[in-house]
């Protein structure tokens, strides 16, 4: 009867544990694994692709009248951007200006893409960018638009920037390609962000929590979406949103290009999805430019001249086959 007893127990905590199990499979293990998350992995930029002066570069490569010299502006940039600044360099620097050194992700190497302090060519991204061109490491930088906190950093140092409209871009939502929804509108996707929709069935979707997600703040493209939203506030989103399906934002050559993750789908907005064509025609409604910014105070004689050049039918060609729109 003891050993009968034994048994009994054993049983039944070996059912307790299985319906415990089963039960977490169910409600959160079992949507986790088709919960159109994916979408919001972002992809590090692999620079070496985008190195001047290699036989094997992904480089628009325009032919320039111009060949700068003397004191040569040091280049850095969002992700984003790497190929139209890389570019620039590779047209109009001479060879041995750009030294790549590469290495590990690591506290002091956070995007694991190092140049040897003396390259023309750097790589912070647009956080550490912004830093770098106020305080004077970087000459021209290739960006979005600023937060307000990075314009605030520049008024605290005294630093006075300027803002030169190089190229277009489109800023873009995006979900997993297996969510049915294909279209959003301008004014759902803030009343997502501001927590007023939270379920993909409101929307014309599957019966699934949003799970709207962000990016780095300082970044290009969480300043997009902050300036997209206006005057509503992003909310602090249900902790249970990360069972649900997700839907991030980005510029679409990143997304599209650097990024390549066959398995999002870049969202049609009011009903205009955002092809080079749309961009160029000014339909889709989202058309974010982007900028080469300097120091007002910087005295290197090549900056005008580069500037000059970029937005110039020369430029702006290399602008276009970089895979963005012309500025003019």
């Amino acid at each position: 009867m003891k050993t009968f007893k034994q048994a009994l127990c054993i049983l039944l905590v070996v059912l307790i544990f299985t319906a415990f199990n089963g039960s977490i499979y169910m409600l959160l293990t079992r949507r986790l694994s088709n919960n159109f998350s994916s979408t919001s992995q972002s992809k590090m930029i692999d620079v070496e692709k985008y190195l001047p002066f290699e036989e094997d570069s992904d480089l628009a490569k325009v032919e320039s009248t111009l060949k700068l010299t003397g004191d040569l502006p040091t280049l850095d940039g969002a992700a984003a951007l790497v190929p139209v600044y890389a570019s620039v360099i590779n047209a109009l620097y001479p060879e041995g200006s750009v030294t790549f050194e590469g290495g590990k992700f690591s506290d002091d190497n956070f995007y694991g893409e190092n140049f040897a302090p003396d390259s023309k060519m750097q790589y912070k991204n647009t956080v550490r960018g912004y830093t770098a061109i106020v305080d004077g490491d970087t000459d021209i930088l290739f960006c979005a638009a600023p937060s307000d906190e990075q314009r605030q950093y520049a008024k605290e140092q005294g630093v006075e920037l300027v803002y030169v409209p190089v190229g277009l871009e489109a800023f873009v939502f995006f979900v997993n390609k297996n969510n049915p929804v294909d279209n959003l509108s301008a004014r759902q996707i803030r009343d997502i962000y501001s927590g007023k929709i939270k379920n993909w069935s409101e929307v014309g979707g599957a019966n699934r929590v949003i799970n709207p997600v962000s990016r780095l703040s300082g970044s290009g493209s969480q300043s997009a979406m902050e300036a997209f939203m206006g005057e509503e506030e992003i909310a602090l989103k249900s902790p249970f949103a990360i069972t649900g399906g997700s839907l991030g934002f980005s510029f679409r050559y990143y997304l599209g290009t650097i990024v390549e993750n066959e398995s999002v789908k870049m969202l049609s907005l009011n009903g205009v999805y955002p092809s080079s064509e749309n961009i160029q025609n000014g339909s889709y409604p989202v058309i974010a430019e982007f900028y080469a910014i300097y120091r007002a105070d910087n005295e290197n004689e090549n900056i005008p001249i580069l500037i000059d050049w970029l937005i110039s039918d020369e430029g702006q060609t290399l602008i276009e086959e970089s895979g963005y729109v012309r500025i003019n």
